[in-house]
């Protein structure tokens, strides 16, 4: 499977669980014998003014987070695009699906998930897509960007039952054909995450079920790094999911 990434990624950008040091070291441990890398390149900046404010943009960069927030949703776009005829994951951050249009929050800046999908879109790429989004926190964000647009269905499950959860994520994928899936994968709801609901091998099994819903499609899938902060068990989580998508 080819993952996008830089390293870049391993740089703290800011004072926040989102880019702690050891963060994608902790992934990379874990999958790097395992993947093809493929180095991530910036967004454009006409592609990020095609789904952010310009006041949000300069806010960024005023901040000094343009170039690693930029970088992080070329990686998206990347991930996306080689989505379209074979699974790919995303090892960027900071993550984005919090972030809106015009005002972010959580440590996201720029919304990865809704930059890559809508440029797709306006290529001719894709005319529809769905995005899963099993991050711990809702992701309004990509709401708040995506909801409105007739070519795309988001799911952020939520439950306290474990085989609840799942049973959703499968109906959702289930009752929809799309030339796209794309995941944001926040992996903090894991049972020794901040969420305490998930085991390892759930994100396998959400991995299969994107899987199979995108080649019962016959269209394509990938996914993005949100959130996820214990080190000790954030790689082999993401690995299970890679496994999922590839199996």
């Amino acid at each position: 499977m080819k993952v996008v990434y830089s390293k870049s990624f391993e740089v703290s950008y800011c004072s926040d669980p989102a880019a702690a040091t050891g963060r994608v070291e902790a992934v990379l441990a874990v999958i790097r014998d395992k993947v093809e890398m493929i180095e991530a390149v910036p967004a454009s900046r006409q592609d990020i003014a095609a789904v952010h404010t310009e006041s949000h943009i300069e806010m960024v960069r005023r901040e000094g987070l343009y170039d690693i927030a930029a970088l992080a949703a070329g990686g998206a776009v990347q991930a996306a695009r080689v989505g379209l005829t074979e699974p790919c994951f995303g090892l960027i951050r900071p993550p984005g699906h919090h972030a809106s249009a015009g005002s972010a929050w959580g440590f996201c800046y720029f919304n990865n998930m809704a930059i890559a999908l809508e440029k797709l879109k306006r290529e001719g790429a894709i005319q529809t897509a769905l995005v899963l989004d099993f991050d711990l926190h809702f992701g309004d964000g990509t709401v708040n960007i995506l909801g409105g647009k007739k070519y795309v269905s988001i799911y952020n499950p939520s439950s306290s039952s474990r085989r609840d959860y799942l049973a959703g994520v499968e109906s959702f994928l289930g009752q929809r054909q799309v030339d796209l899936i794309g995941v944001s994968a926040g992996f903090d709801n894991h049972q020794e995450d901040w969420g305490g609901l998930l085991a390892t091998e759930d994100y396998k099994e959400m991995g299969r079920m994107v899987r199979e819903a995108a080649r019962k499609n016959k269209g394509g899938y990938f996914g993005i790094l949100e959130g996820g902060y214990n080190h000790r068990v954030l790689g082999r989580n993401v690995m299970a999911f890679l496994e999922g998508l590839e199996s």
